[in-house]
């Protein structure tokens, strides 16, 4: 559904050219939820605005529903723009126009009649639940319902791709889970390819399928949230995911276990971070199937366990201990069980 090959994008700072995108190669599949992360400043919002061409590229493609969007002139952008909706962190709204004619903008835009956008705002009110407040002002609604406008706004002209800037940062916890499982409802029931841009793991972690992981203005991994979630491979990507999946163990836990092997009786011992995900993984009894088939000592050192969308995914520290042959033995079996096995080696 969305295709970017190759997109550099440089703007004009105060100090010279700042360069945000450097050859960005991303595809994003037909009623897929794709999620992009990344800090502040890593290029995340030059990124998605690249793909509606709010933001032209320097260089690069740009291809939406099988269309090159680069190279259309700009009567045939504008009308290809329609199939592309978006929602913005701020909101955007107009306010001197209500809820239901914030939402019949783009329509009027477009030439509808009167009758028409009747029949398509007030089924989008129902959807985003604002009909009873369809003749109320922007500054008499809350930010939630504020973006629940931006939403149906979006919506109006049936696009098939919708882009999310950062629709979630400005609002409060409870109300940001609302809007991603308004989001999630939406994608579900119309197929939309929803492609969101955030630099909060939680958000990623409740909507999407895919992420990419944006630094410097470069992907610097992607893949099934679920597999980066429990595997990162980048430096940028671990530390994104401490507040929700913590790669280090706490000091007061490492010094335990530092006492626990390194005294007088200890008998051999390792300190493994075992990762897993998926219910193959979860729904095992690999831990006691372990200790019973290779005679070894486990014990839970500290662990954490969580879903995505369902789907079981955590980590344990364990205290491995046992003869050295039958450790190795039993690291080789977890790994070959699906299960990530590494080897705590600073404690």
């Amino acid at each position: 559904m969305i295709e970017l090959a190759d997109i550099h994008q440089i703007y004009d700072g105060p100090q010279g050219p700042v360069e945000a995108l450097k050859g960005i190669d991303l595809d994003v599949a037909p009623g897929e939820v794709f999620g992009v992360i990344g800090r502040s400043g890593a290029g995340k919002s030059s990124l998605v605005r690249t793909i509606n061409l709010l933001n032209r590229p320097v260089r690069g493609s740009v291809r939406v529903d099988g269309r090159e969007l680069t190279a259309l002139p700009e009567a045939e952008l504008r009308a290809a723009r329609q199939g592309i909706g978006m929602v913005f962190q701020h909101f955007n709204l107009l306010s001197s126009r209500t809820v239901y004619d914030n939402v019949a903008l783009p329509l009027e835009l477009a030439g509808l009649r009167p009758a028409e956008i009747r029949a398509r705002v007030e089924p989008l009110l129902d959807l985003v639940g604002l009909a009873s407040l369809r003749g109320r002002y922007p500054a008499q609604i809350s930010g939630g319902q504020k973006q629940r406008v931006g939403i149906a706004r979006a919506l109006a002209n049936r696009p098939k791709v919708l882009l999310s800037d950062e629709a979630t940062s400005a609002l409060d916890p409870e109300t940001t889970r609302s809007i991603l499982a308004l989001l999630q409802q939406i994608n579900r029931e119309f197929g939309l390819t929803v492609v969101l841009i955030t630099h909060e793991m939680q958000v990623i972690k409740q909507l999407a399928q895919q992420v990419a992981v944006i630094d410097k203005g470069r992907i610097v991994e992607r893949g099934a949230v679920l597999d980066v979630f429990t595997r990162p491979q980048h430096e940028t990507t671990r530390s994104l995911l401490e507040d929700i999946a913590p790669q280090a163990l706490p000091d007061s836990v490492l010094s335990r276990i530092r006492a626990l092997m390194q005294g007088r009786d200890a008998p051999p011992s390792q300190l493994l971070r075992l990762a897993f995900a998926g219910e193959d993984s979860a729904d095992q009894p690999l831990l006691s199937d372990v200790i019973r088939r290779f005679g070894i000592d486990l014990s839970i050192v500290h662990g954490q366990v969580d879903e995505i969308q369902g789907r079981p995914f955590g980590s344990l520290a364990v205290l491995a201990r046992g003869a050295r042959e039958q450790l190795a033995a039993a690291v080789t079996h977890l790994r070959g069980a699906g299960v990530l096995v590494q080897e705590v080696a600073h404690v």
